[in-house]
């Protein structure tokens, strides 16, 4: 689940974008299959989810904050955890 990075340069703008590219479909596969299975941890701890590190990544930036910041705030983690546009990566589906 390798993340790659591809440069962009366009020569009439004078103008760079960096883009972060992972395929999140064998991670989303993972998730589903140990939903089904039932796999979701013990009482006293959940596994929540599978997130892409794309996805972390993208949360960090529009947010303005570090991945330092992100994992330790529970705010940050929760709001990607619940995020319903990112329930093809949950695998025990309660709140955080």
């Amino acid at each position: 689940m390798a993340v790659y990075t591809r440069f962009h340069y366009a020569p009439s703008t004078d103008t760079m974008a960096i883009e972060r590219v992972q395929d999140c479909t064998p991670i989303a596969d993972l998730t589903k299959e140990l939903h089904n299975a039932g796999i979701h941890g013990s009482s006293e701890w959940k596994h929540a989810a599978k997130v892409p590190n794309v996805i972390i990544e993208r949360y960090c930036d529009l947010k303005g904050i570090t991945f330092e910041e992100w994992m330790g705030n529970e705010e940050h983690m929760r709001a990607v955890l619940n995020d319903s546009a990112l329930a093809d990566f949950r695998i025990w589906p309660g709140k955080v």
